[in-house]
């Protein structure tokens, strides 16, 4: 798929980004090869290939579910300068 400056230069404008007029056919080019490239990746035959949510086929080991650090809610709110019901209070900031 070939891709001209004016599709990078709206591409730019659309995204919001500056791309300076020296470095234009330089990012053509690189947008031209990667759209090649997914392109060359769509004729890949998949059929029959199940999808994966991770290449390495194995269980995650879990750790047991223990506490291991001790409550020091009431400590940690002393210097606070609102509390209430163990929450920290706030000012609020947007009406």
């Amino acid at each position: 798929m070939s891709v001209t400056a004016s599709d990078v230069a709206q591409v730019a404008l659309l995204a919001r980004l500056t791309i300076p007029d020296d470095r234009i056919e330089e990012v053509t080019e690189r947008f031209t090869r990667v759209l090649d490239l997914v392109a060359e990746l769509q004729q890949v035959d998949t059929d029959g290939v199940l999808p994966m949510s991770n290449p390495h086929d194995m269980e995650q080991r879990l750790r047991a579910d223990e506490v291991t650090e001790v409550n020091e809610r009431d400590h940690l709110q002393q210097p606070a300068p609102a509390v209430e019901d163990g929450y920290f209070l706030v000012p609020k900031v947007i009406d």
